[in-house]
C-alpha cells in the first residue's frame, strides 16, 4: 500500500479504479510548409475560431463559474497578440500547426515567468493550443476518456473545458499531478463538488486499473488499499450523503454558540445556490470578475448594477465585499501591469489601489450606492493590508464614502501580529488563510513543488490566527475566516477555538462544516485548538486535534471528525 500526498479539494472521499488521461498530442514537426503563408494563415485562424466557438458553447452548457472560465479560454484562442505571433512564424514558411505550437508556447513561457495567478493560466493556454492543433490535423480534440464503467481520473492537469463538463455519473474522483489550490481545475472541482486532489506529483506512477482511495479531507491518495480501508471509506461516503440530506439550519456549536456560516462567491451567479445550501450570508465577495477581462475600469454605474444583483439575494444578511484584489500577479493595464520579479511581494491589493486611488474611490462609491437600494447588511474590506496606517486609511475612506462597516483582510504575518492595533482603527478583520499560509511558510501557493508547505494546519499559521482572534475578543470586534481553511470540517472547529466568530467557504463545503461544528462545545473547540498549537508541524497538529476530536465523538464511522485512512507502519510516498 502506498500513500501519495497532494492538496485536497473539498472534503469528500472516493473509491475506484484509475483511468489515466490520454497523453497530449505530439509536438508538430518543424518542416517547411508547401502552402503560401496566406493559405496557412487562413487555416490557422479558421481553426482558432472553431476552437473559440466550441469553448463558448461548452461554457453555455456548463453555466456558472465554468462559463466564465471557458469564455476566458475562448478569448485566448483568438487573442490578437497570439494571431500576430502565428502570422510572423507563417511568414518564415512554417506550417500552421508548428506556428500555433511555437506561438502558444512562447506565451505560455511568459505566463510561467510572471508567476502567481498568471502562471496558473499556463495550463489553460496549453489546452487551447492542443485543441487548435487537433483541429488543424483533423484529429479529435483532447479530452476525458469515456469508458462504460465509473473511474477515478488521473491527469497531468485538467483543462477547464474538460473539468466543466465531466460526467459526474462516471467520474468518481480526480487526481492531478500538477496544479495548485487556486488552479482552474481546483476552482471548478470545488464548484461541482468533485472529490479531488491536486499537485500529487507521485501520481505519475499510477497505472490504469490501480485501485485507489481519494481522501480529500486529509490530502492523500491510498494505492492498493486494504479491505478495511475500503470499508471505512465507503462508510464515510455514506455518512456524507446522509448529512447532505439533513435539515439546513444556522451554524452553531453543540452548546448553542452561534458560528454563522457564510459563502465565498466570485460573482452574483452563485448566490442562489449558496442560499439553497444554507449560506447565512457572504463572507467574501470577490470583485475581480468585473475588472480582469476589461481594458479599462468599469464605471460606477456598471459596478453598482452587479453589486445590487448580489446584494438582493441576501436581504437582511451580511455581505462582505472585498475591494479589488489585483496587481502584479493579476496585472490590469489600468491599475498596474509593470513587470515585477516577485509579484507576490509587490504592488498588489490595497497597495495597488492606493497608487490608483480613483479606482478605489469609484468602487467604494458604487458599493455604497448599491447598499442604499437593497436590504443587505453591506461590509467592505481591503486586501493585502500589512500596516496599521493602511487599515486606518481604508476604513476612513470607506466611511467617508458612505459605507458603515469597513475592515481589513489579515493575509500577512505583520497584520496578524499587529491585530490589536489594527482593530483599534477598523471595524472587523477577516483572515485569508491561503495567503497567510503562503507568507508565513515562505512558499508560493501557486507552485506545485512547494505545495506541501501550503497547509493551514501548521502551528505557526494557527498561532497567527489565534493572535487575531484574541485581539478581536479584546476589542469586541468580529474576526472571520474566509480562506480555504474554513472549509475543512475539523480545522473549522479549531479556528473557532482560536477566536473566529464567523467562517466563510465555498458553498459546497457548508454542510460538512455545519455538521462538524454541531459535535463540539466552545470549550472542546478550544481544547482542540490548544492541541494543534502544541504540535511541531502541520501533520502532527492535525493528528493531535483528530485524536482529541475522536475522544469527544463516537467511534461510529459517521462521526464528522475525519478519519485518516493510513497505516503508519506501512510505507508512504511523499
Amino acid at each position: 500500500m502506498l500513500e501519495l500526498q497532494g492538496i485536497g479539494i473539498g472534503q469528500g472521499v472516493a473509491v475506484g479504479r484509475v483511468l489515466r488521461m490520454p497523453e497530449p498530442l505530439p509536438e508538430p514537426v518543424d518542416t517547411r510548409s508547401t502552402l503560401d503563408p496566406d493559405a496557412e494563415l487562413a487555416r490557422a485562424t479558421t481553426s482558432m475560431h472553431v476552437v473559440a466557438e466550441d469553448l463558448e458553447a461548452r461554457g453555455e452548457r456548463a453555466g456558472g463559474t465554468a462559463q466564465e472560465v471557458l469564455e476566458a479560454q475562448a478569448m485566448m484562442a483568438e487573442d490578437p497578440s497570439l494571431i500576430d505571433e502565428v502570422t510572423a512564424r507563417l511568414h518564415k514558411h512554417q506550417t500552421a500547426e508548428r506556428a500555433v505550437f511555437e506561438a502558444f508556447s512562447a506565451f505560455r513561457d511568459q505566463l510561467l515567468a510572471l508567476g502567481g495567478y498568471l502562471a496558473e493560466r499556463a495550463a489553460d493556454l496549453d489546452d487551447v493550443a492542443q485543441r487548435v492543433i487537433a483541429d488543424l490535423a483533423g484529429l479529435p480534440a483532447p479530452g476525458v476518456p469515456d469508458p462504460a464503467e465509473p473511474f477515478v481520473l488521473v491527469a497531468r492537469d485538467l483543462a477547464p473545458a474538460d473539468t466543466a463538463l465531466l460526467d459526474l455519473t462516471k467520474v468518481l474522483g480526480l487526481i492531478t499531478i500538477d496544479g495548485g489550490p487556486t488552479s482552474h481545475t481546483a476552482i471548478l472541482a470545488r464548484e461541482k463538488s468533485i472529490v479531488a486532489i491536486v499537485g500529487t506529483h507521485a501520481a505519475a506512477q499510477l497505472a490504469d486499473g490501480d485501485e485507489v482511495i481519494i481522501d480529500a479531507a486529509n490530502g492523500i491518495v491510498l494505492v492498493a488499499p486494504t479491505d478495511k480501508q475500503i470499508a471505512d471509506a465507503r462508510a464515510r461516503i455514506a455518512a456524507r450523503a446522509a448529512r447532505a440530506l439533513a435539515p439546513i439550519g444556522p451554524g452553531k456549536l453543540a452548546d448553542g454558540t452561534s458560528v454563522p456560516l457564510l459563502a465565498n462567491l466570485g460573482s452574483a451567479d452563485g448566490a442562489e445556490r449558496a442560499v439553497a445550501l444554507g449560506a447565512e450570508g457572504v463572507g467574501l465577495f470577490r470583485t475581480e470578475f468585473l475588472f480582469l477581462d476589461s481594458t479599462s475600469a468599469p464605471t460606477v454605474l456598471q459596478q453598482q448594477g452587479e453589486y445590487e444583483r448580489m446584494l438582493r439575494a441576501f436581504p437582511g444578511k451580511k455581505v462582505v465585499v472585498r475591494a479589488l484584489d489585483a496587481g502584479a500577479d493579476k496585472p490590469l493595464a489600468f491599475l498596474n501591469d509593470a513587470d515585477e520579479e516577485n509579484p507576490a511581494l509587490g504592488l498588489r491589493g490595497l497597495r495597488a489601489l492606493r497608487a490608483s486611488e480613483d479606482i478605489l474611490r469609484e468602487q467604494l462609491t458604487a458599493l455604497a450606492e448599491a447598499a442604499k437600494t437593497t436590504e443587505a447588511d453591506v461590509w467592505v474590506m481591503a486586501p493585502m493590508v500589512s500596516t496599521v496606517e493602511e487599515a486606518d486609511y481604508f476604513t476612513t475612506l470607506a466611511h467617508d464614502l458612505g459605507l458603515k462597516t469597513a475592515g481589513v483582510m489579515v493575509e500577512v504575518p505583520s497584520a496578524a501580529l499587529m491585530a490589536d492595533r489594527i482593530l483599534a482603527h477598523t471595524d472587523f478583520a477577516s483572515i485569508g488563510t491561503n495567503d497567510l499560509t503562503q507568507y508565513t511558510l515562505a512558499a508560493d501557493r501557486m507552485l506545485g513543488t512547494v505545495a506541501g508547505f501550503q497547509d493551514p494546519w501548521h502551528p505557526a499559521v494557527l498561532r497567527l490566527v489565534g493572535e487575531v482572534g484574541a485581539a478581536g475578543a479584546q476589542a469586541g470586534k468580529p474576526v472571520g475566516v474566509c480562506g480555504e481553511a474554513a472549509a475543512d470540517p475539523l480545522l473549522a472547529v479549531v479556528l473557532v477555538g482560536l477566536g473566529a466568530t464567523t467562517l466563510s467557504m465555498s458553498a459546497a463545503a457548508l454542510a460538512d462544516v455545519r455538521a462538524s461544528l454541531a459535535d463540539f462545545t466552545l470549550e472542546q473547540a478550544r481544547h482542540l485548538a490548544a492541541a494543534a498549537l502544541s504540535a511541531d508541524g502541520a501533520a502532527s497538529a492535525r493528528a493531535a486535534a483528530t485524536a482529541i476530536a475522536h475522544s469527544y465523538t463516537s467511534s461510529d464511522p459517521s462521526s464528522t471528525a475525519p478519519t485518516v485512512l493510513t497505516h503508519p507502519e506501512r510505507g508512504t510516498q511523499k
